[in-house]
């Protein structure tokens, strides 16, 4: 078999970032893909935890019908408990018009808005074609100015890499639908590999495109590690200029309404691979693993992922 040889990055001359940013979405995104519902105060311990840890950006919560996900029923309560940690910024995710309203009720810094590229995985998560949505958000971004909310809107592009429901997604649709979103006057959009089928030539390409497209309002990956390839596309992105990072503690995590999807990168290997090249994250290691201790405590029974948690720190990065 015969292979072309591809261009390769000159990581001489690549300008490394000083700091990244890793937002921690374990309390959404990981606890939603999970039966159970873990209790309010275990939820404030884990917001506390994550924050003693080094960590300032927080996905508390989700703003859906509490019949639906019943795990995320408490979302104002964490949110009004999160406000109370200084220089914490929080962020819930919200579906609809309806969500939105009561993101901007709680006091919530961002409000994370949903976009699914694939219409089938669209209308399995939110029952619209990825056009409606677009019309859905620009109908939050109206009501945010007409209450004159402070509040800021992030819009993640789900499935911008594939669907495990309809498969291929097209590249130029992914780009499409980010210019609709910007001309709304959103604040800033991410790139989601929702399904765990991105690879690192796939997810540079894809952020040098929308980067052109975006600018610096492109401020968001975020990665499954489904495959085993979570933490080679968050370099993949790394590489092509992003520096915001979703994250979640122990690797739990995945989206309901997309068959075979679970793994979230995790957060202590996410930070560990950032102190492994010198990039500062803020991050405490020692706190940030006995707070996983402590999840997998408060989550006995559950499938948990992670390297770290594994192996541990090797020499060279273990504090004197």
């Amino acid at each position: 078999m015969q292979f072309k040889q591809l261009k390769t990055l000159n990581m001489s001359t690549f300008n490394w970032p000083e700091r990244v940013t890793v937002r921690e979405v374990g309390l959404r995104d990981g606890l939603q893909s999970i039966a159970r519902t873990l209790p309010t105060a275990q939820k404030l311990q884990w917001i506390q935890g994550a924050y003693d840890a080094g960590i300032r950006e927080i996905e508390v919560g989700s703003f859906v019908p509490p019949k639906l996900l019943p795990q995320l029923a408490d979302t104002a309560e964490l949110v009004a408990f999160a406000k109370t940690l200084t220089g914490l910024v929080v962020s819930v995710l919200v579906p609809n018009l309806k969500g939105a309203e009561r993101a901007m009720d709680s006091g919530a810094d961002w409000m994370l808005l949903p976009l699914s590229v694939s219409h089938s995985h669209s209308l399995a998560n939110l029952r619209k074609v990825p056009d409606d949505v677009v019309a859905e958000i620009a109908a939050i971004v109206e009501a945010r100015r007409a209450r004159g909310s402070r509040i800021r809107i992030e819009v993640g592009m789900s499935t911008a890499f594939g669907c495990t429901i309809q498969g291929q997604v097209a590249v130029d649709e992914v780009l499409r639908l980010l210019k609709e979103v910007l001309a709304l006057g959103v604040d800033r959009v991410g790139l989601a590999d929702t399904v765990g089928y991105a690879d690192p030539r796939q997810v540079g390409e894809l952020f040098a495109k929308a980067r052109t497209v975006a600018g610096d309002t492109l401020g968001c990956g975020h990665f499954h590690d489904t495959r085993g390839l979570g933490l080679a596309n968050v370099m993949a992105a790394l590489q092509a200029g992003e520096t915001r990072f979703d994250a979640c503690l122990a690797g739990i995590g995945g989206c309901p309404h997309a068959p075979g999807a679970s793994g979230n990168v995790a957060t202590e290997d996410l930070t560990y691979l950032m102190a492994s090249m010198g990039i500062q994250t803020g991050i405490d290691f020692g706190k940030l693993m006995a707070l996983r201790a402590q999840l997998a405590q408060w989550l006995a029974g559950e499938c948990l992922h992670g390297s770290i948690a594994q192996a541990g720190l090797p020499k060279t990065l273990r504090p004197e």
